[in-house]
């Protein structure tokens, strides 16, 4: 049977390229760990830093096509990151202006979570450990 280790990257198309990556390196404070201008695709790839286990890669297109529906479109549904207080990221989410849906307890584990968005409406959840 095949082995998988762990996720080694997600990979995400955003619109516009310098807001997306404020987004992801000043409010959610990912550290970059490389940025390169692919020239020949007329495309950026960003590598993000995720608690010094998963790398989250940012790409530029010209003119991507639209997700079709939000959330209950066939493939990705959404990204989680877990936090440790999950009330103090919230606080922080907003105060940087980021609207935050009310926070929901998961009946399966009885932990607390939230949704929010990235600048392209990509689902975004904080997931209390």
């Amino acid at each position: 049977m095949l082995k998988l280790n762990q996720v080694h990257h997600i990979a995400i198309i955003c619109t516009d390229y310098q807001k997306s990556k404020h987004f992801y390196s000043e409010v959610l404070g990912l550290k970059i760990v490389r940025e390169v201008y692919r020239e020949a695709r007329n495309s950026y790839k960003l590598d993000l830093e995720v608690g010094n286990r998963y790398q989250i890669e940012l790409f530029s297109f010209p003119d991507p096509a639209p997700r079709s529906s939000r959330p209950e479109a066939a493939g990705l549904r959404h990204l989680a990151f877990e936090v440790d207080a999950l009330d103090e990221a919230v606080f922080e989410l907003t105060e940087q202006g980021v609207e935050v849906e009310p926070i929901r307890v998961d009946e399966l584990t009885g932990k607390r979570f939230t949704f929010f968005t990235d600048p392209d409406g990509l689902p975004l959840e904080l997931y209390e450990q």
